[in-house]
């Protein structure tokens, strides 16, 4: 039973933020009450392996929707092989100011600056070790706002050991247009050091733990061509287990003219789909199968998946397709798998 259509109107009747948090606290009601069952995807038996991870099928959730990790049971209910939670900060943060979220309903599209508004890790980590759900969980790590650039090493490294164990993955976020400075990490020799730092690190927690725990970094659409190439080279040369491509845009080409056009922040949905799809296949070029790429950005239905996948991503993320679609986008995706 799809009971999205009906309320959408309702909740696009509300301000985004508002509609965002009322929507997550329906999704946990509808899960504590034996509800989800109406709103769940019937093809989600499709299993795969990737990063050494055991995914029950490719469609996964990514990380934005539930920053603190208050909503895992109840977004699993609705049938993602995995689900991504965060960006997580080392201390909590209010984010940027509100208004901060606007949708684009024209062009399918929104755009945040939310700034990494979170509880902190501690808060995230205590919503995981409650929570009941045991499949493959994500958790994207970033820095907080007020740290200076030259210690944002230390953030994720504080991130990169406190979610080691409980994380199936960790994601390193060097990538959101919404932390001032934040996306030059991807540059020069500044991605070189934060990721020699990382796998370092990984390969102490897993000497301590026996456990490895995968890292994958998630990255812009709006690298040109040799900076694509100059990251992959790096992901490869220090052994890092996945990317994700890609993050929001500050590209505005594909909604000039909008009321929110100009609004700062990143955009999603199906604005950088195409963008999205290039930086993909650039990527798989580059990569030549050895790194798994996960996909994300414009994705809203069944054939949108197909074109990430054919550019060589072995795994999907959806948000913004989400909160246009409803949970009804899940069958959609994974009937065409």
């Amino acid at each position: 039973m799809n009971l999205y259509p009906l309320l959408r109107p309702v909740l696009f009747s509300l301000d985004p933020e508002t509609a965002h948090n009322v929507t997550l606290k329906l999704l946990k009601l509808a899960e504590q009450t034996g509800l989800s069952s109406l709103s769940r995807a019937q093809s989600t038996d499709k299993p795969l392996t990737v990063m050494g991870l055991n995914f029950n099928n490719p469609l996964g959730l990514a990380a934005g929707l539930d920053k603190n990790g208050d909503y895992i049971d109840a977004l699993a209910a609705l049938g993602f092989g995995f689900i991504e939670i965060g960006t997580v900060t080392p201390r909590p943060q209010p984010g940027n100011p509100k208004p901060r979220l606007f949708r684009l309903p024209e062009h399918q599209a929104i755009i945040n600056r939310m700034g990494f508004n979170n509880f902190g890790i501690d808060h995230l980590l205590q919503q995981v070790a409650q929570c009941r759900y045991r499949g493959v969980l994500g958790i994207n790590i970033g820095k907080n706002a007020d740290t200076p650039m030259e210690n944002a090493i230390e953030d994720y490294l504080m991130g990169l050991r406190k979610c080691y164990l409980p994380a199936s993955y960790i994601t390193i976020n060097i990538s959101s247009p919404n932390t001032k400075n934040l996306r030059q990490l991807q540059q020069g020799d500044e991605i070189k050091y934060l990721l020699e730092a990382l796998k370092q690190e990984q390969l102490k927690l897993q000497a301590e733990h026996g456990k490895y725990t995968p890292l994958a970094v998630k990255i812009a659409p709006d690298l040109s061509n040799e900076e694509i190439r100059r990251i992959a080279e790096l992901l490869l040369e220090f052994s890092i287990d996945g990317v994700i491509a890609t993050n929001t845009t500050v590209a505005r080409d594909k909604v000039q003219g909008h009321p929110y056009g100009n609004e700062t922040g990143g955009l999603s949905g199906a604005p950088v789909k195409e963008r999205s799809t290039t930086v993909v296949k650039d990527l798989a070029a580059e990569l030549n199968g050895k790194l798994p790429i996960i996909a994300a950005g414009g994705i809203l239905n069944g054939d949108d998946a197909q074109q990430k996948f054919r550019a060589g991503a072995s795994l999907v993320q959806i948000y913004s397709g989400l909160i246009y679609k409803g949970p009804r986008l899940l069958e959609d995706i994974l009937q065409t798998i």
